[in-house]
């Protein structure tokens, strides 16, 4: 089932959200210098901080038995994408809806929830009139790339973000 996410569920959703990103995540030991250390650690501190985004946010989870398996934090059109970073770029336009921090706990995947997921973000973007949908994702992030791609998403490379050196995120659009 997909739905809001319920308030007594939010830590719940966060573990889940870890789970899905630690993966991607550099080890405790990885060489890193302190500023990309500093970089990851805020950026792990958002994937987990889902109450923060809930003034301006719709939270959405997929649930099985009462279990939440996968949640994304969904940007209605006007109400602003915002990311833990300092490095200047360019927002997408205010007109866009947008969704970002889309998981899947680990033992749930290969289930199609992520796709589902990004369905509903569709689903409401155009509920809410939004003429294009944007995203953005780890470089790194391969399996949510090429979903995307197969999913009509074309890149957005105007609205990339350069957070860390050697770090890329990869911004996508779908026209609605």
């Amino acid at each position: 089932m997909i739905r809001e996410a319920r308030a007594g569920e939010f830590d719940e959703v966060a573990a889940v959200l870890q789970a899905a990103y630690e993966e991607h995540m550099p080890s405790a030991d990885a060489p890193l210098s302190d500023r990309e250390r500093a970089g990851w650690a805020g950026y792990g501190a958002d994937i987990i901080d889902v109450r923060s985004r809930l003034d301006h946010t719709e939270l959405i989870v997929a649930e099985e038995d009462g279990r939440v398996l996968g949640a994304v934090t969904f940007y209605p059109p006007h109400s602003g994408v915002h990311y833990p970073t300092e490095v200047d770029h360019q927002d997408f336009p205010p007109e866009w809806a947008a969704f970002r921090l889309l998981g899947v706990h680990p033992d749930a995947r290969g289930r199609g929830l992520g796709r589902k997921l990004t369905e509903e973000c569709l689903r409401r973007a155009a509920e809410h009139g939004a003429p294009v949908v944007g995203l953005h994702t780890l470089s790194r992030m391969e399996t949510a790339g090429k979903m995307y791609v197969r999913m009509g998403w074309v890149r957005a490379p105007e609205w990339d973000i350069h957070p860390l050196p050697n770090l890329r995120v990869e911004a996508y659009r779908l026209d609605l």
